[in-house]
């Protein structure tokens, strides 16, 4: 039977769509070694299923994440973290690959530290209005190294970005929404069903495309302008030569929905 206050990460495939869940209830899924561990795991599966075309992570309970269990997990991380073989990075740094389709994140309750990290990692939030956000590092004698001080004053801008990092109090849900860490906010009901069509709704589209999209964006986030737009040319062409380019315009033509296979 699996400790009640050892980490998990659940998941489950439907459809398209696969459901990764943060699992540490009675630590109000604060991040030990095992769950960091699974959590990679999880996100290296989900890029190596081809029948996955979205992810949804959302936690189990009443809150998304307490961040790291620094007490359990600390002593490790200050030695640096070896992601497990076959796992992904969910914080996208330099650690280990990084998953080549869209992850959608779903908060509710409590979602500090790391918790933001993942969202900055990710490609949309959604979040409940009861979402409370914290990078309290600074009040423990750190800072936030999971990709906020890369990330956050990208998405908020400067000011608001340290206004947050350098005091680490707490901020509420539409303050996240004001700055662009979340896209929506919505009742905790309808935080997972929302999250859901979402992705189904993403997942409708062809796969190649969605893939080339987040590759070009990102590669002009990490490289510049220039570079990703030096990249454009054969990027446009692996994509316009696909069957799923084909199928595209077979369904302008015949008015109908596309019916996209990923090739």
């Amino acid at each position: 039977m699996t400790s009640p206050t050892k980490g998990h990460v659940s998941r489950e495939r439907r459809g398209a769509i696969m459901l990764i869940g943060l699992n540490r209830i009675a630590k109000r899924n604060a991040f030990d070694m095992e769950m960091l561990n699974q959590l990679s795991l999880a996100y290296g599966e989900f890029e190596r299923d081809d029948q996955a075309r979205v992810a949804v992570l959302f936690a189990h309970g009443e809150h998304f994440t307490a961040g790291l269990d620094l007490a359990e997990a600390g002593p490790t991380l200050s030695e640096g973290w070896k992601i497990p073989e076959g796992g992904y990075d969910p914080w996208g740094l330099s650690v280990g690959p990084r998953v080549s389709k869209p992850v959608i994140v779903a908060a509710q309750g409590y979602c500090l530290t790391l918790g933001i990290e993942l969202m900055l990692a990710s490609d949309i939030n959604l979040c409940a209005s009861n979402a409370r956000f914290s990078h309290l590092e600074v009040q423990r004698g750190i800072f936030a190294f999971g990709g906020a001080t890369l990330r956050l004053h990208q998405i908020a801008g400067w000011g608001n970005a340290m206004r947050w990092l350098l005091t680490g109090d707490e901020f509420d849900a539409h303050e996240a929404c004001r700055m662009g860490l979340v896209q929506e906010v919505m009742a905790s009901e309808d935080l997972l069903p929302s999250a859901l069509r979402l992705a189904e709704h993403i997942a409708a589209r062809a796969p190649l495309g969605i893939k080339a999209t987040l590759e070009s964006a990102r590669q002009t986030v990490l490289e510049g302008e220039g570079a990703a737009a030096r990249a454009l040319p054969a990027l446009i062409k692996r994509v316009i030569g696909s069957a799923d380019a084909k199928e595209g315009l077979q369904a302008l033509i015949e008015h109908r929905t596309a019916h996209f296979k990923g090739h």
